[in-house]
């Protein structure tokens, strides 16, 4: 089912076009450009529409034909065409629940362990890698930002950034804890354990000109790196840890070999998370004039994963379930993100 109105559409970007052969508009290059997006993304959408209009419409016209002809070879074909085009239908309409202010940019993942030790470590250290998985499935690429290492086994905390189009769009709906159920490697006796891990996703956000941070706000520390690759750098103190005061959000980078860049890639973090919680802070305020209670708060538990007795990845929003764990963990979450996506819109409509 295709999830707008393609005349609406239309009149959209021919609404656009009207704008961009203005004689004056690019007078103002900021919002002249601001356009030029809306259009390219309006313009994109109806370009995908027709062309999947135009593949139906073959694989129709082929299958009238194997049913005068009969033919195998022609029936596999079809079969493997249709399949290919649910896919990519399935992902177009994923695509078009991403319409929030900063759906389009990079995303910007920390991971941190639950009370718990080794176990939770462990468990984050999992999450960690199945964000990476995800990422590689879809051909997006990974800065890593901060990776801390556990004393046994695990991470304490992890954070880096996944890039590419769209990226926090499908991944901002990850925010928030995620929790684990198995038999403990970490248990002589075999014993069921259960695990929590804080996921938050911010959006990387590049250009930022009204976000003022001063100084005497700030405390910055530095540290020797450690983790992957922590080795060829961690003769000086190159790591950065910038914590802002007045709201208490902590960003760290250590990544590159110089302080200074660390200190810049950290600064552009911290600048991000401001803008949204700013925007957060909005959509507060529009929920109270609103009347809006709404039942699931940032942070709060949205997921379990269950290893033993039974396999199972439950979502706890949208109620979407699947017993191949295995698959999940490995980076399949193209499922999870479009029944967490149609949630997310249909709980705004309420």
């Amino acid at each position: 089912m295709i999830l707008f109105d393609i005349d609406q559409l239309t009149k959209e970007k021919q609404k656009y076009e009207d704008i961009m052969n203005q004689e004056c508009f690019w007078d103002d290059n900021k919002k002249a450009l601001e356009v030029v997006n809306v259009s390219n993304v309006i313009k994109e959408k109806l370009d995908k529409y027709f062309l999947f209009s135009e593949k139906i419409k073959n694989s129709e016209e082929l299958y009238l034909l194997l049913k005068e002809e009969n033919d195998e070879e022609l029936q596999e074909s079809i079969s493997s065409e249709i399949l290919s085009l649910e896919k990519e239908m399935n992902r177009f309409e994923t695509e078009i629940l991403l319409s929030g202010t900063y759906d389009a940019n990079n995303a910007i993942i920390e991971l941190h362990p639950g009370a718990g030790g080794t176990e939770s470590q462990d468990w984050a250290d999992m999450l960690y890698r199945m964000y990476i998985r995800y990422a590689e499935k879809h051909h997006f690429k990974v800065q890593p930002l901060d990776y801390q290492t556990g004393d046994e086994a695990g991470i304490k905390s992890a954070s880096f950034i996944i890039k590419g189009k769209n990226a926090y769009g499908y991944l901002k709906e990850e925010k928030g804890v995620h929790r684990l159920v198995r038999i403990s490697p970490f248990d002589a006796s075999g014993r069921r354990h259960t695990s929590f891990a804080s996921v938050d996703v911010t959006p990387e956000v590049t250009n930022v000109n009204d976000i003022e941070i001063q100084e005497k706000d700030l405390k910055i520390d530095t540290y020797r790196s450690s983790g992957a690759g922590g080795q060829n750098v961690n003769k000086t103190e190159s790591a950065v840890r910038i914590t802002h005061l007045p709201t208490g959000i902590v960003v760290a980078c250590q990544n590159e070999r110089s302080q200074i860049l660390n200190r810049e890639i950290a600064m552009n973090i911290l600048k991000s998370r401001l803008v949204l919680l700013r925007e957060q802070e909005r959509q507060k305020e529009l929920d109270k004039l609103r009347g809006e209670q709404k039942n699931i708060e940032w942070g709060s538990q949205i997921r379990s994963y269950v290893f033993c007795p039974y396999t199972m990845v439950k979502d706890h929003r949208s109620s979407f379930e699947t017993g191949n764990v295995q698959a999940v963990m490995d980076g399949d979450l193209d499922d999870i993100i479009a029944s967490c996506l149609k949630w997310e819109v249909k709980r705004n409509h309420e």
